[in-house]
């Protein structure tokens, strides 16, 4: 996998991110061509939909979304938006479409009012490709040397490559977003691709061992679990990846998924990451009296966090 260095971010990131994608599990070449085939194009009111299916792993084809505004005029800011779990194996890359509770709009109808395009993959064993379960998924991916995780990410990578070959996209203006699997998603994937210029995570910016001792492991379905990962990096030194690049992260106070002392410990080290690369308002974590939700007040501040940094 090549990498591309940004200037200025923490010593030796470049082989970190080596070491980190190296935990992933035996996955397919990224060199090999992406081929996409466009299903169907649809208007919405306020955007275009493009419904496509994507060669990007030379395994099993990977349906998507793309979605635009209507009055495209020139190159877009563009968003790699990240599905959740909740245990929603048929909902997949229809998240981005979905209003959320509480009078949120949809993803896809927030975005492109303010003149961003953005792309959502089905993963694995969600939504077009939840024939198979995650569970029969995890083991036999496990026992063949993959990881269900790691072919997750990849998948998003390799998503970020075609989105830039978009001639609506603006290369110098694409970040990553989503919400609980998303958010981990959005997490990993920008400190994996410095291409990604900037990161939101939703309410799953889990600090692992604080998860430990929480005692809560059952939270999260066994995609996941990365083998090994845990004497390599901790979700700080993860996260470290990204900077100094803007990464606002949200979270729910009553969040089990997200133990306080978590956030705490990870808040603390990216604030001591971002000052060192003299970007210290690149980094913001923003905390919510909710559980695992999004509400109304949330979404405005990610808004107002896109409009400023992308």
């Amino acid at each position: 996998m090549a990498f591309q260095t940004p200037a200025r971010e923490t010593a030796g990131a470049e082989a970190r991110r080596r070491e980190l994608y190296g935990l992933l599990g035996d996955l397919p070449p990224r060199q090999r061509p992406i081929g996409a085939r466009t299903l169907s194009v649809e208007e919405r009111p306020g955007f275009i939909l493009e419904k496509l299916v994507l060669d990007i792993n030379g395994l099993e084809p990977v349906p998507a979304w793309f979605v635009k505004p209507k009055k495209l005029d020139g190159k877009a800011p563009t968003i790699l938006f990240n599905h959740w779990h909740a245990g929603e194996y048929k909902l997949g890359k229809d998240e981005l479409l979905r209003p959320k509770p509480g009078n949120v709009p949809s993803f896809a109808e927030d975005l492109t009012a303010r003149g961003y395009c953005a792309l959502c993959l089905d993963m694995w064993c969600f939504g077009e490709r939840s024939a198979r379960t995650e569970l029969d998924t995890f083991k036999e991916m496990l026992w063949k040397g993959q990881v269900l995780w790691g072919m997750m990410v990849y998948d998003t990578l390799r998503g970020l490559d075609y989105l830039l070959t978009r001639p609506e996209v603006d290369s110098a203006r694409v970040g990553t977003l989503g919400m609980s699997m998303g958010s981990t998603m959005a997490w990993w994937a920008a400190a994996l691709d410095p291409r990604l210029k900037v990161c939101v995570d939703i309410c799953c910016l889990t600090d692992y061992q604080a998860l430990i001792e929480a005692h809560n492991l059952k939270g999260h379905g066994v995609y996941y679990f990365v083998p090994g990962l845990l004497k390599h990096f901790t979700t700080a030194q993860i996260n470290a990846l990204i900077a100094p690049r803007p990464h606002l992260a949200t979270a729910g106070n009553r969040d089990e998924l997200t133990p306080a002392a978590g956030l705490d410990r990870i808040d603390r080290e990216l604030r001591a990451v971002y000052q060192s690369l003299g970007q210290p308002n690149h980094w913001k974590l923003l905390r919510y009296d909710v559980g695992h939700a999004e509400p109304p007040e949330m979404r405005r501040d990610i808004l107002a966090f896109l409009s400023e940094r992308l």
